[in-house]
């Protein structure tokens, strides 16, 4: 038996020496890649949408010195610059997303992008810090691929990358998507980490014909966003569609995968961000009744909405009420939020919390990110070794009764400037924690503090003014009552 075992350990041995051997020309060929410094990456198009041009975000000034926001950007983006010629003492980071970095309702002066960029001066004063906001109003993932695509150019030490409210905001089709098996898709990706199949790629594969062939059948979307709240009765282009929201869900999935891909292959860290939505403060922005409702059913519940129709004479009746309409109308979202709220009423946390999240998930109009895609976030994080902060967590545990709401946000999605002082203070531990923050002043705190009052005290009234003028546009925005006409195509 022991002549039998030795003679078995013996053949898987050389089993493993033959196909090491065999592997050994792609092994060197591999190593080779990497000491020659050759760097092309894969394909990066976009199977889904291409857009009608594509302009750089930031252009030289006049006098060369620095780069800034370009004035046609504007008012989606704010102004913003950084010097042309890095310091060699300097760490750049750039800050990618949407309204949510730029600080709305306010501005980049009380945006998380400026809070980290005090903590970090603050914590290591010796090292000239320049955080960048590339906020965009209304920037979806997608259109986050030619910034980032942009800025891996301009000497980047940190991208940061906060997305995932924006993605249903833009009318787009994906009819004549043919994926590849998922397999396929797998398969792919993980081959994609090898510069020898990246270099195979680039010889075999023609390029300009899969460019050709994926325009002829993707979306095209105009160079600015045309959010469809932007425009009259922009409300009524949401309908329930599930092969639609399965497929903007996946096309999320696709644009953070070929950003962390892009910021690998500059050797540039990307840090995800995983967001925070208001759950118990932002009832659904439309809800629909299932097709099978009885009309008489949609009646009763479109009248709870009118003043004074409720006849409750407690939390309790409503809640049972309520429970009794959504057996008979489970997918209406209005329903689940005022459950939810009976819920709250009742210290009932955990179940008004499933409530909250479910009457998020089935608002016909998704505002906020949904929840497979705080999967994706993770998943993705957590499957390309990605840094992630999760704001969502974090600001679970800071809210009252475990529940985001209005005393951390300001409406659906946005933070107070309080609250992005906590998100700049996650990421400012985060990049301790990997090494990419050296804290020397050992008082900072203190002096962040100092710097935080200072910022603040700097912006006048107006600034503050203007903040909550344009919050009240933005509820009127997210409610549908837009004036725009919207231009013929």
């Amino acid at each position: 038996m022991k002549n039998t075992g030795k003679r078995n350990l013996r053949y898987i041995v050389i089993r493993l020496l033959a196909i090491a051997i065999g592997l050994s020309p792609f092994l060197f060929f591999e190593i080779g890649l990497h000491l020659s410094g050759w760097n092309e990456t894969d394909e990066i198009l976009d199977p889904y949408v291409g857009f009608s041009t594509v302009r750089p975000l930031f252009v030289r000034s006049d006098d060369s010195q620095e780069y800034k926001i370009a004035e046609t950007r504007y008012p989606l983006f704010q102004p913003e610059s950084f010097p042309a010629k890095k310091l060699d003492n300097g760490f750049r980071i750039f800050c990618l997303g949407g309204s949510t970095v730029q600080g709305r309702p306010y501005s980049i002066e009380t945006s998380f992008s400026r809070w980290l960029e005090i903590n970090l001066r603050a914590a290591n004063p010796e090292c000239d810090w320049e955080v960048i906001n590339c906020g965009g109003v209304s920037y979806a993932s997608y259109r986050l691929v030619p910034i980032l695509q942009e800025v891996l150019s301009y000497q980047p030490d940190l991208i940061i990358l906060y997305a995932g409210h924006n993605e249903f905001l833009e009318d787009r089709t994906y009819e004549s998507i043919k994926q590849r098996p998922a397999f396929v898709n797998a398969t792919h990706e993980r081959l994609s980490y090898f510069k020898s199949y990246r270099f195979l790629r680039s010889l075999f594969v023609d390029r300009d014909s899969v460019a050709a062939q994926a325009s002829a059948s993707r979306s095209t979307l105009p160079v600015d966003v045309e959010a469809e709240l932007d425009f009259q009765g922009g409300l009524d282009f949401y309908r329930r569609d599930e092969a639609w929201r399965d497929d903007v869900i996946s096309h999320f999935e696709f644009n953070l995968q070929q950003m962390a891909k892009l910021a690998r292959s500059a050797d540039v860290p990307m840090m995800l961000v995983n967001p925070v939505s208001n759950l118990s403060g932002t009832a659904p922005f439309k809800s629909e009744h299932g097709a099978e409702v009885p009309i008489d059913v949609c009646q009763q519940i479109d009248a709870l909405g009118n003043p004074g129709a409720s006849s409750f004479q407690s939390v309790e009746q409503e809640a049972s009420c309520l429970k009794e309409w959504l057996a008979l109308d489970p997918d209406y979202a209005a329903l689940h939020f005022r459950l939810g709220q009976c819920q709250v009423a009742q210290n009932q946390l955990e179940a008004a919390h499933q409530s909250f999240v479910r009457a998020k998930e089935l608002d016909v109009c998704p505002l906020r990110i949904l929840e497979p895609m705080h999967e994706i976030i993770l998943r993705t994080s957590g499957r390309l070794d990605l840094p992630l902060v999760d704001v969502k967590a974090v600001f679970e545990q800071a809210s009252e009764h475990g529940i985001p709401g209005d005393d951390l946000l300001v409406d659906h999605v946005h933070p107070s400037i309080g609250s992005h002082q906590m998100i700049a203070e996650l990421l400012t531990a985060r990049m301790q924690e990997l090494g990419l923050l050296q804290i020397t002043n050992q008082d900072w705190a203190q002096q962040r503090q100092k710097d935080y009052l200072s910022q603040l005290e700097s912006l006048d009234f107006m600034y503050f003014q203007r903040g909550e003028d344009r919050l009240r546009g933005l509820q009127r925005w997210a409610r549908g009552e837009a004036q725009t006409r919207r231009p013929e195509k």
